[in-house]
């Protein structure tokens, strides 16, 4: 299933007690606004140089939301978790009827909220990505080892989409470093990514484990792994923030840089 489909099309069960739920798992404003300079690059045909400033910009802002979206999201699990597991400890009268409506309200207003969030961020946040990736390539268009569409496609074919997203992003990333640094991505995109796929698995298994759930047990542990997947996803969404503050800013210096240095003869 696509990476991003299968976030957006998680649900979760009733927890006698229904509601849809879809999570996301990738900037500060750049000091230097507005068009890059004139390319003194080479570039492919069909590349040329556009600060990505302001979809960076848009697109740290927007998974924010989705941060902000994940944390009202841990709030509504942890009131399941509570009222689920009062039920299964025998509680019983009116006051638990109330209290298990309100949970089921907030949990059915949280899958919401995450799944706006993420269509959102997920379109911006490709947008970005398109960008950073021509950039790349008129840079040093022999970083790239994928051909230019699956920038797009890669989030959404089948299996391949587990790691050509995060290959893309470390050819921009490696193609964008300044002319005197030697090449190699960060870390930082080995974290970003891997906390990402730790999530979707994570919250597919809570999404089945709700589905199947039938005692009151059953929905306090499915909210519980829930809870897991949503603060895999606030760290997963923390983590892209910095990839894309780091590699827009990265773009934008080594544009200002001017064309590699001539080495000296004699």
């Amino acid at each position: 299933m696509p990476v991003f489909a299968c976030r957006f099309g998680e649900s979760r069960a009733p927890q006698r007690i229904s509601s849809s739920r879809g999570n996301l798992a990738m900037t500060s404003p750049m000091p230097l606004p507005g068009a890059m300079p004139a390319p003194p690059y080479p570039a492919p045909p069909g590349a040329w140089l556009r600060s990505p400033a302001a979809l960076g910009r848009a697109t740290a802002v927007l998974l924010g939301v989705v941060i902000a979206a994940d944390l009202f999201a841990c709030y509504a699990d942890l009131l399941e978790i509570d009222v689920t597991g009062d039920i299964a400890d025998g509680a019983t009268g009116s006051d638990v009827v109330d209290r298990a409506d309100r949970a089921d309200t907030l949990y059915g207003v949280a899958g919401i909220s995450q799944g706006v969030a993420l269509l959102a961020t997920m379109v911006v946040y490709l947008c970005w990505l398109w960008r950073v990736r021509v950039n790349a390539e008129v840079f040093d268009a022999s970083r790239h080892r994928m051909k230019r569409g699956w920038t797009i496609g890669g989030w959404f074919c089948p299996i391949v989409n587990l790691w050509f997203p995060r290959r893309i992003v470390a050819d921009c990333w490696d193609a964008s470093a300044p002319w005197n640094e030697r090449t190699g991505h960060t870390p930082l995109i080995n974290a970003w990514w891997t906390v990402w796929l730790v999530n979707l698995f994570v919250g597919r298994f809570a999404d089945t484990s709700s589905r199947k759930a039938e005692t009151a047990e059953e929905l306090r542990q499915a909210a519980k792994t829930m809870l897991v997947s949503d603060a895999l996803d606030i760290a997963a969404a923390v983590l892209a923030v910095v990839v894309v503050v780091r590699l827009t800013r990265r773009q934008e210096r080594k544009v200002l840089a001017g064309p590699p240095p001539v080495p000296a003869l004699g």
